[in-house]
């Protein structure tokens, strides 16, 4: 990874790295950047955090402000001294009540901050703003193609076909099938699926899940009543099953 241009060599996904000591707010940033894809790298801590910072020379940082033993405020500004990471883009994640580690983190030199709890969209949406402001339009890179089967997703034009034929979609609709299609042979339930592409600070019942599946699968499935590719698995929720759709 070159921090230079934030892409690294061939067209590698760029490299977001997390430091954030609670695990699943991990875990929801990991799969939030890379479902909008980026590559993470995570550390628990300010000290790994730095070395990892100093070694994999990431494309920005995502840093805790109430991280334990080094605080954020500390790794920001170790960060900014040395002339290895001094230009990395760095967003904060803060608590509600803490106006003044937000001001003093500016201060120190970070670029944004985002409060908890957070929308996962809005998270990545900084982080692509950041990069755009620090290193010119992160468009350049060849654009982020889905092909398998007869269905191809292009990220960029939130363009879908089948069989060469264009499908059109909702927003909501191409969200949720590029989630499942970034994710794929994989299950997850609705409140996972809530979270993940409607994000936790929306109040809808899980139910909507059910609706916004079987419309999406009316839209690609050759037979929605029998679905191949976004299939239910009974007791549990659903999963996009790749490898139907490889032998389709």
């Amino acid at each position: 990874m070159q921090a230079e241009s934030g892409q690294g060599p061939g067209g590698q996904r760029p490299k977001v790295l997390v430091i954030e000591d609670e695990r699943d707010i991990r875990e929801l940033v990991r799969v939030s950047l890379e479902g909008e894809g980026f590559a993470s790298l995570e550390a628990e801590d300010g000290e790994l955090g730095l070395a990892l910072a100093r070694r994999e020379r990431p494309a920005a940082v995502i840093l805790d402000l109430m991280l334990p033993g080094m605080s954020g405020l500390d790794v920001c500004r170790r960060l900014r001294s040395d002339p290895k990471t001094a230009s990395l883009p760095v967003l904060m994640l803060t608590a509600r009540s803490g106006e003044a580690d937000k001001v003093v983190g500016l201060e120190l030199g970070a670029d944004d901050y985002v409060t908890k709890p957070f929308s996962p969209r809005e998270l990545t949406a900084r982080v692509k703003a950041i990069l755009r402001r620090s290193y010119g339009k992160i468009g350049d890179s060849p654009r982020e193609i889905y092909e398998c089967g007869d269905l191809r997703i292009d990220f960029d034009t939130y363009e879908v076909y089948r069989d060469g034929e264009r499908i059109d979609l909702s927003l909501r609709e191409f969200e949720l099938l590029s989630f499942f299609a970034r994710h794929p042979n994989r299950v997850y339930d609705r409140g996972q699926l809530l979270e993940l592409v409607w994000g936790p600070d929306t109040y809808v019942e899980p139910r909507t899940v059910d609706v916004h599946v079987r419309r999406l699968r009316r839209r690609v499935e050759r037979n929605d009543a029998l679905p191949q590719w976004i299939v239910t698995v009974r007791g549990v929720g659903y999963m996009f099953d790749e490898r139907s759709l490889r032998g389709a």
